[in-house]
C-alpha cells in the first residue's frame, strides 16, 4: 500500500472537469478505474497510438475521456447498457466538448455488434463491463480489430480476490472464479501473447501472434 500511495503521489493532477468525474464517481459508489490503472492504460495508448477506439462498458464516461486525452486525434466508441450512467456519460462527455470523438451506444454489448461493425475496424479494444462476459465480449468483437489492434482487460485481479478468494464474499468469490476461468483461458490461447500486470485491479494486455 505504501508502493502504491508513493506511485499515486507522482501522479500528474487532473483537470477540474476530470477531478469532478472521479469525485461524482467516489459519490455515488460508480466503479471506476483506479489513479495507477488508468494512467497505465492512458501510456499504453500513447505508445500504440490507436486512431480508433472501442470501449465495452462506459459507465459514465471517465476511461474514455481520459483514452481520448492520451490519444486527442482518435475516435472512441463506447457501449453502456444502464441507463443512468449512459445519460451521465453523455452529459460528461458533452461538457468535455468531446462528442465528435466519442460516440456512446446505449445497450447490451451482446446485442450491438452490427452497430458497433460499422466503425470498425477497431485499433484497441478495451473491456471493463460484466466480469462474467469477458470471453463473450473477447469472441464478439476481436474479429472487428485491425491487424495491428491489441485488447487490454481491466479488473483482471479482482480486488485480489482471483489468486485467493478465502475471504470473498459468495458473489464475489463467484465473480473471481469466472475471472479465473477467463486470466486461463486468455494466457493460454494459442492465436494471441497475454501479459497480466498487477497494477491498479489488474490489466490484461493482448497482441495477436
Amino acid at each position: 500500500m505504501e508502493q502504491e500511495a508513493y506511485l499515486e503521489s507522482l501522479l500528474p493532477k487532473t483537470s477540474d472537469h476530470i477531478k469532478n468525474i472521479e469525485e461524482y464517481a467516489e459519490r455515488e459508489n460508480v466503479p471506476i478505474m483506479e489513479p495507477l490503472g488508468i494512467h497505465f492504460l492512458m501510456q499504453t495508448i500513447r505508445l500504440h497510438k490507436p486512431e480508433k477506439v472501442l470501449e465495452i462498458g462506459a459507465a459514465i464516461g471517465y476511461s474514455a475521456l481520459r483514452m481520448l486525452e492520451a490519444a486527442p486525434d482518435s475516435q472512441i466508441v463506447t457501449l453502456e447498457r444502464d441507463e443512468g450512467r449512459y445519460k451521465e456519460a453523455v452529459r460528461n462527455i458533452e461538457a468535455a466538448k468531446a462528442s465528435d470523438r466519442i460516440d456512446v451506444l446505449f445497450g447490451d454489448a451482446l446485442e450491438l455488434k452490427d452497430k458497433v461493425a460499422e466503425k470498425a475496424p477497431y485499433d484497441l479494444l478495451f473491456i471493463d463491463a460484466a466480469k462474467g462476459k469477458y470471453e463473450e465480449f473477447f469472441h464478439l468483437y476481436t474479429p472487428l480489430l485491425s491487424e495491428r489492434g491489441i485488447i487490454i482487460s481491466d479488473n483482471v485481479l479482482f480486488k485480489g480476490y482471483v489468486a485467493d478468494d478465502s475471504e470473498a464474499s459468495k458473489r464475489m468469490a463467484k465473480i473471481a472464479k469466472k475471472i479465473r476461468h477467463f486470466n486461463e483461458w486468455l494466457t493460454s490461447h494459442p492465436d494471441y501473447h497475454t501479459t497480466i500486470i498487477p497494477i491498479g485491479d489488474g490489466v490484461a494486455i493482448t497482441t495477436k501472434k
